[in-house]
């Protein structure tokens, strides 16, 4: 039998059939020692090929086989540095969900995101939620940061789950789509994904005024069908993105503006930081490319993971 990974616990997988039916399985120990470097063999999105067994009147089935995979996104696995976590595959897009506080985002992430999402093929949606709650200043960084990632080609959507600001042109993105929404935790994506689809009812958690962060609602990726056509993924806030198989060669190439002006530098091989005649540090000069990402770019080609090495999967 063939089906679809809808929900992964680490050792059980939700899979259901083009039919309709859903059976609970799990993956023989061979998956576990093929050189699979990543700690979750299998991932939200996955086709899988499985055979059913009873046992004690329970029907369950086995998986034996992984489809080929269209594209995936991965995270650096938490305290194992040289392996990964894939987060969900088979996507048609990311909506990466933004807040300028409550909690904060920082460019960091999100280019760190955009990057790995750019290596794997996904085109991402950045949108800024929480805007019914934003003052002027506030307000005037959403409209900068959204010009800087609007200019090398992102699209960018003000949106309020609360108020359902623009949520009807998420949803038109999202039809007959699969889509995984993530950042942060307390950011709002469980609850925007109740708006654009009430009867999900998925639950949701205040921000720690404490520390102005988000308190962990999704335990694990999981994916809903939607009234309207498509999949969503819902997922784990994310306190830190590892960047991965990467050499810093190629980091510049999933950078939009650092690609389209690297042809123009004096070195085939210029990495950007301090050869001569480099067109891409001309640029940020004269104010064509934006510090933030430039200063991300950088982060990535040094392998300044240290802030991010550590940090989990958002706690309690």
């Amino acid at each position: 039998m063939t089906g679809l990974v809808y929900k992964s616990t680490g050792s059980w997988y939700t899979v259901k059939t083009e039919l309709g039916d859903t059976y609970e399985c799990r993956i023989k120990g061979k998956f576990r020692i093929r050189g699979i470097k990543s700690t979750n063999p299998i991932a939200v999105g996955d086709y899988v090929d499985f055979e059913l067994e009873t046992s004690n009147n329970e029907v369950t089935g086995i998986i034996n086989h992984i489809h080929d995979r269209t594209n995936y996104i991965v995270r650096k696995s938490v305290n194992l540095s040289k392996q990964t976590h894939i987060i969900a595959s088979n996507i048609d897009q990311v909506f990466l969900m933004i807040t300028i506080n409550n909690p904060p985002t920082l460019t960091s992430f999100i280019d760190r995101f955009l990057v790995t999402a750019n290596a794997y093929s996904i085109k991402t949606v950045l949108l800024f939620n929480k805007i019914d709650t934003y003052d002027e200043e506030t307000l005037l960084e959403v409209k900068y940061l959204a010009h800087v990632y609007r200019k090398i080609g992102y699209e960018c959507i003000g949106v309020s789950a609360k108020t359902e600001k623009n949520v009807d042109k998420v949803k038109a993105l999202m039809s007959d789509k699969v889509s995984m929404f993530s950042g942060h935790s307390g950011v709002g994506k469980s609850t925007l994904v109740n708006a654009i689809e009430p009867d999900l009812n998925l639950k949701t958690k205040e921000i720690s005024t404490l520390h102005m962060q988000g308190q962990h609602t999704t335990t694990f990726a999981e994916m809903y069908d939607l009234s309207f056509g498509g999949k969503i993924i819902d997922t784990p806030g994310i306190k830190g993105f590892g960047v991965v198989d990467m050499d810093k060669e190629e980091v510049g190439d999933y950078f939009p503006e650092i690609f389209e002006r690297k042809q123009d530098c004096k070195f085939n091989n210029c990495l950007h930081i301090q050869e001569p005649k480099c067109a891409v540090k001309e640029a940020l000069e004269n104010d064509e490319i934006a510090y933030s990402r430039y200063r991300s770019y950088i982060q990535i080609v040094e392998g300044d993971d240290e802030n991010y090495r550590t940090d989990n999967w958002d706690k309690e």
